[in-house]
């Protein structure tokens, strides 16, 4: 029995060590393959940069901690996607010098805050909803593209699991329309 596991350890040790060999040995080439046919979507908007503005609460009483987490989780599913040059901050300094730059705009219209507890004791209860107004503007305030956007959490996961939900579907969504061309003018 003892000969069979050492057998086993052996003949596991060396598909692992040959599986790594393969992997440390494929050209750059063909690793970085997937990558720009991902990159190259065929979209036009591969040449805008993206500013996210800071989240407006509207009229809906929304804690300063899920303004910053739809903040930052815009941040991170906009560079995630692939789809601009830059991904700029509100207030940025970098961002005078971009010459194609679009705005993000979000406001929020609807927040139904959700309980964990419930969620986990039930299925049916206690879900945490987020409804979102999203503007695409150019610098001079031409809207480019204007959504409503949902974010939610239904069964698992923690209340703030609904701002990344709601920033992956802003995301998507900017992603799946069509912008216009980038002019690729000065300021």
């Amino acid at each position: 029995m003892k000969a069979n596991r050492r057998i086993l350890l052996l003949v596991l040790g060396a598909v692992m060590s040959a599986g790594v060999f393969v992997h440390l040995t494929q050209p750059p080439a063909l690793a970085a393959a997937p990558k720009s046919s991902h990159a190259n979507n065929g979209s036009t908007a591969a040449r805008w940069s993206v500013q996210v503005d800071k989240v407006d609460p509207g009229d809906v009483d929304l804690s300063s901690s899920f303004q910053i987490a739809i903040y930052e989780s815009l941040l991170d599913e906009l560079s995630k996607t692939n789809q601009f040059k830059q991904v700029l901050r509100d207030g940025d300094r970098n961002a005078n010098g971009v010459s194609d730059l679009l705005i993000l705009k979000t406001k929020v219209e609807k927040y139904t805050a959700g309980s964990e507890t419930k969620r986990a004791v039930t299925t049916v209860a206690g879900a945490t909803k987020l409804t979102v107004r999203s503007q695409l503007c150019t610098r001079d305030g031409h809207i480019v593209l204007e959504r409503t956007v949902d974010g939610n959490v239904r069964f698992l996961g923690s209340n703030l699991r609904a701002t990344h939900n709601l920033a992956r579907n802003v995301a998507k969504t900017i992603k799946k329309a069509s912008l216009p061309e980038a002019s690729s003018s000065a300021p």
